[in-house]
This record gives structure tokens, C-alpha cells and sequence, in this order.
């Protein structure tokens, strides 16, 4: 039965992440922030009217990258400290006020910008040929010069941009980890505690089908109680959306934010058209696989995270996952290995379940420091696959911090889940090799389709789905509530799974419980890193070293190119619809035999 959280100081401390690696201590981190401001206003004092020369914006820009820097260190070390507890209100105070401070500063920069948009482009031009590490930066400043706004505008909107950009999602995550606090509920006479990470991580998980179902109906009736301002911040965070796509000129909201991901609108409708209709009926399929092996009087929404083999799913340790990860990621060499034997050493892993904590899992690299991971242990394979998931962001921002400029790591989010989903299947075909086991195999399998394609291709892949009716009520000047998020939730759901899952009361309300809409169009990147990820694995199975080396050249490429170059440098063309025709293909044929060997298992048990 799953057990009432703790408080986070009364967690062990060999389950936390060590913040120490980015600031020993907190007065250390306000140097640095004290830094940042000096080092500001000697660039405005030299440069703020005076970027009118090649020579000049170069010097100017090499010292803002120092700024930037030191805006990345402070502000995730106190971010990250955040994340683990909503309910210290120390930490709550203090990263609000280094992200005030920032965001001050920032607008007080936002004249570089600015300045070097008013010179003519053989001044930029002139400036990107004597660069040292700012090339791109600048070559992004000339493809944003038609969307820029007057100077002074610009400056208002960065001085706005931690009430713009932040609150809204500092609302949700108030709401979600600080403010809802779950009762317990009964089943049969017999009290369970309840909570956020108790639902996802346990009773989503639950064999016993009264108590999944019932921790469902619990769960759903208290986020149901924080619809409305939950929705209010999420219309909040839209309509500013649409109306700084409107102010820079963008027919549309869609087209303002794909254009910081650097990919079309076709790139980004393909892939929620075409799973959305050619990947429904593997998945529909797979759902009444569920309900005939658990004998469900019906299959229902809180039933679609049931593993296929519920007695077949070993306890995993935490230094059982070392072993796990280390010769499952092997094959990207020892460079990569040894990277995952320092992240266990130097704790760059939070482990611990505790109240308060962000839900899910995240990695954050802060540039020349080793990224930091958020999870939640649970012993299943599930973490397994979670950890090699986000150590293949580690990974990957390990290569291209150590190589690129500061500015040349934002990965666009179209190609980012790539190097992590990556990982997830080098795993699970690792896995596959240690045994011929049938039981086996339909577990490794099924680890592969609940676990990797799920997640990114359903869950995340209805999140879009419903994120783009969203958006497309915005786009036509409407505002959004409770009621319509609800709707859109449950249409989408509808047409996904048809006849083939019932959804009960509470489904609709899945817009409530992820964060990834207060960050544009993130969601439908799961599905489409996913897809080169698939790609990529089959490369590295067919081609063994040339493709890894190939592998390795994109992620040291960082943001240098886009989406599309960096698919291209893996040997991939995802500006047709193969890569993920032939992705959905083989999902299909996963399920297949998933299916296969359950009919084979079963005839051998009679």
C-alpha cells in the first residue's frame, strides 16, 4: 500500500541532488548575482547607444554572455532548490527575487538587441565574420529582425517578462504542490492516503482494480475543486501568448511559436494528424489486451497504465539501475558511461519522494556544470527507463555545453526529447539481448510501450492534440475556461480511443495535470524526438560505429542548426513523412507481438 509522503527534511539525504556543485553556499550565489548586476551596468554605461560598429557589437555581445552565464547559474540553483520543496517559503522568496532581479536586468540589456537591429545587415554581417563564439546568436537576431518591437517596447516587455512569462505557471505549481492537499479515501473499509506523486506514481499502477479506480474518482474530485483557477491561469498564459504574437506580427499564435522552434506548420500538424489516425488502432488494440489479461469487466481510463505482466515486474533498487544503465548505455562509449557513473557519485539525481516536490521528471544542465535530475523512486523498471531518459538529456547537454557557446545550447524543443527517448530504447533493446525468454521479452516489450511510446506518443501526443484546439480558439479571439478545457480534453480522448476505452468521470480533467502548456508547443515534441530517436536506434543497430560517431556529432551540435539540419547530420529526413510512418510501424508490430506471445504463453500455462 502506498505510504504518506514525508516532509522533505526528513528525507535521506543520499536521495537528494547535491545543489553545493553549482553554489557551496547561498552567499556564494549572491556574489554571483551581485556579479551580474556590476558587470550589467558597465555594459550599458559602454555600450547603450554606441553598438554601431562591427568591432563594437562584438565586444558588447562577449560580455553579455558572461551576464547570461551567471543569470543561468543563479537562477537554476535557486529554481532548482524550489522544485523539490513548494512548501519552503525561503525558497519560494528567494528564487522569486533572483528571477526579479534578472528580469530587471535583462530589460536593462535589451538595447543590444535592439541596437544591432537598427544596423544595417552588412554591419551584422561584418560583426558575425569576426565573431568569436557569437555567430549565431547574431544570425538569429537578423532572422528575428522582422518580429522586433521599438526599442522601448522591448524593454518594457523584458521588465514585464517574470509577471509575463512566470506567473502563470507559478500559479499552477502553487496550486498543484502547495495549496491541494488530498484526503485520504476507503475502500472496502480500509483507509489510503492520497496524494499528486502517490496517484502517478502508485495507484495509476494498482492491480487491485477497486483501489486504482477509486484513488481515480478521489483524485479526480480534488483537482476538480481547482478547475477554475487552474484554467485561469492557463488562459492567462495564452491570451499573452496570442497577444505578443500579435505584436510582433505573426498571422497567428501557432506560427509565433514554432518560429522560436525553427520548424514549419506542416512538420508540426503531420505529426499530431498522423498519430492521432494511424497510431488509434495499435493503441486500441493494446487497451483490450489489458482488459482480457486482468479479466476488467470493462476497460476503462484509470485502467491504461496497467502492465500486461503485473507478476512479472521485479523490484529495481536504486544501485540495481546503476548496473541497468551502465551496460544498457554502453554502447555510446566509455566518455558516456563514465558521465553515468559520476552522476550516481557526485548525487546529480533527487530520488526522494516528499511533500511538495514537483511531480514527473526533469534535467536541467546549467552551462559549465553537471545537469541535475528530477524523478521520484519507486523500485520499478518504469524508473529505470526515467533515469536513462534524463541522462540522455545529460548527456547531451554534457556534449554540447563543452563545445558550444552558451548561446548554441538551446536545442529547439522539436529535436530535444531525442537524445533522451533515445536512450529509453537503447535500453530496452539491451534488455531484449540478455535473455530468450518469452515472458521475458513480452516484458521488455511491453516496458518499451507503456514506458517510451506511451508517454511521448499518447499521452504527451493527446496533451497536443488538445494544446492545438486550444490554441486555435485563441487564434480566433476567444478566451478559454474550465468547461471548454474540459470539452477539447474530452473530445480528444474520444477520438483516440473510440469504443475501445471507456472514460470515466475525472479524464477530462488530464489538461489540469501537466505543465508542459505554459511552455508553448512542447508536447508534440515528445512524439517528434521520439521519432528520430527510433530512427536513430535503428541506424546504430544496422550500421554500429558510424552511426553512433554520427550520433555523437549531433549532440555536440547543440543549437547550430535546426531541427531539420540536426535530423539530417543523424541520417534522417524528417521533412518527409517516413521517419514517423515507419516509427508508428513499428509500435504496431511491437503490439503484435506482445499479443503473439501472450497467446503462446497462455497455451503453454493450459
Amino acid at each position: 500500500m502506498a505510504e504518506e509522503l514525508k516532509d522533505r527534511k526528513e528525507v535521506p539525504v543520499e536521495l537528494t541532488w547535491d545543489l553545493s556543485r553549482i553554489y557551496a553556499t547561498e552567499e556564494d550565489m549572491l556574489r554571483d548575482a551581485g556579479e551580474m548586476e556590476q558587470l550589467t551596468r558597465e555594459i550599458v554605461e559602454q555600450y547603450k547607444g554606441r553598438l554601431d560598429t562591427p568591432e563594437r557589437i562584438e565586444a558588447c555581445i562577449t560580455a553579455y554572455r558572461r551576464v547570461y552565464e551567471l543569470m543561468t547559474l543563479t537562477g537554476n540553483y535557486c529554481d532548482l532548490a524550489l522544485s523539490v520543496d513548494y512548501y519552503d517559503n525561503h525558497n519560494q522568496e528567494r528564487n522569486g527575487k533572483i528571477n526579479r532581479l534578472i528580469a530587471r536586468l535583462q530589460s536593462e540589456l535589451s538595447f543590444i538587441r535592439s541596437e544591432i537591429m537598427e544596423q544595417e545587415e552588412e554591419v551584422i554581417r561584418q560583426a558575425i565574420a569576426i565573431s568569436r563564439g557569437n555567430q549565431y546568436f547574431l544570425e538569429d537576431i537578423l532572422r528575428d529582425k522582422p518580429h522586433r518591437l521599438h526599442p522601448e517596447a522591448e524593454r518594457v516587455v523584458s521588465a514585464l517578462s517574470q509577471s509575463i512569462y512566470s506567473t502563470p505557471y507559478e500559479i499552477y505549481n502553487i496550486t498543484k504542490l502547495a495549496d491541494m492537499k488530498f484526503e485520504p479515501f476507503r475502500v472496502n473499509n480500509q483507509e489510503y492516503p492520497l496524494g499528486y506523486t502517490l496517484f502517478e506514481d502508485d495507484y495509476e499502477y494498482e492491480p487491485d482494480t477497486e483501489v486504482r479506480r477509486a484513488a481515480f474518482a478521489a483524485f479526480s474530485r480534488k483537482i476538480r475543486e481547482y478547475e477554475n483557477v487552474t484554467a485561469a491561469a492557463y488562459n492567462a498564459n495564452v491570451q499573452t501568448e496570442k497577444t505578443l504574437a500579435t505584436l510582433r506580427g505573426f498571422d497567428s499564435v501557432f506560427d509565433y511559436l514554432l518560429f522560436g522552434q525553427k520548424v514549419s506548420r506542416e512538420l508540426y500538424d503531420r505529426q499530431i494528424n498522423l498519430i492521432t489516425e494511424k497510431l488509434a488502432p495499435h493503441m486500441r488494440r493494446y487497451a483490450k489486451l489489458i482488459q482480457k489479461v486482468h479479466g476488467l469487466d470493462k476497460m476503462t481510463f484509470a485502467d491504461l497504465k496497467l502492465p500486461v505482466d503485473p507478476g512479472y515486474a521485479p523490484e529495481v533498487t536504486i544501485q540495481d539501475s546503476r548496473e541497468y544503465i551502465e551496460k544498457g548505455l554502453s554502447i555510446l562509449g566509455e566518455d558516456y558511461v563514465q558521465m553515468v557513473r559520476t552522476a550516481y557519485e557526485e548525487r546529480w539525481v533527487d530520488f526522494a519522494q516528499n511533500k511538495g516536490k514537483s511531480t514527473g521528471g526533469f534535467c536541467a544542465s546549467p552551462y559549465g556544470k553537471n545537469s541535475y535530475i528530477l524523478m521520484t523512486w519507486n523500485n520499478k523498471m518504469s524508473d529505470v527507463f526515467t533515469l536513462a531518459h534524463e541522462l540522455g538529456h545529460a548527456g547531451h547537454f554534457k556534449s554540447c555545453n563543452s563545445t558550444q557557446s552558451i548561446f548554441d545550447t538551446e536545442v529547439s524543443t522539436y529535436f530535444v526529447e531525442a537524445p533522451s527517448t533515445m536512450n529509453e530504447l537503447l535500453m530496452a533493446h539491451y534488455l531484449l539481448k540478455t535473455s530468450e525468454d518469452k515472458r521475458f521479452r513480452r516484458w521488455v516489450l511491453t516496458c518499451m510501450i507503456c514506458n517510451t511510446y506511451y508517454h511521448n506518443f499518447v499521452t504527451h501526443l493527446m496533451e497536443a492534440a488538445y494544446q492545438r484546439e486550444v490554441y486555435k480558439l485563441v487564434d480566433e479571439g476567444s478566451s478559454v475556461q474550465a468547461d471548454t478545457l474540459s470539452g477539447i480534453m474530452q473530445r480528444t480522448l474520444e477520438k483516440f480511443w473510440g469504443d475501445a476505452v471507456e472514460l470515466n468521470e475525472g479524464a477530462e480533467l488530464t489538461w489540469m495535470r501537466q505543465p508542459h502548456y505554459y511552455m508553448g508547443l512542447y508536447s508534440y515534441t515528445y512524439s517528434a524526438g521520439l521519432t528520430v530517436a527510433t530512427q536513430m536506434c535503428k541506424r546504430i543497430e544496422n550500421e554500429g560505429e558510424g552511426a553512433i560517431e554520427d550520433w555523437k556529432r549531433v549532440l555536440a551540435a547543440g543549437s547550430t542548426l535546426d531541427p531539420v539540419g540536426l535530423a539530417a547530420l543523424a541520417g534522417i529526413d524528417i521533412t518527409t513523412d517516413a521517419p514517423l510512418l515507419d516509427t508508428i510501424d513499428t509500435i504496431g508490430a511491437m503490439i503484435d507481438e506482445i499479443c503473439q506471445l501472450t497467446e503462446e504463453l497462455q497455451a503453454a500455462e493450459e
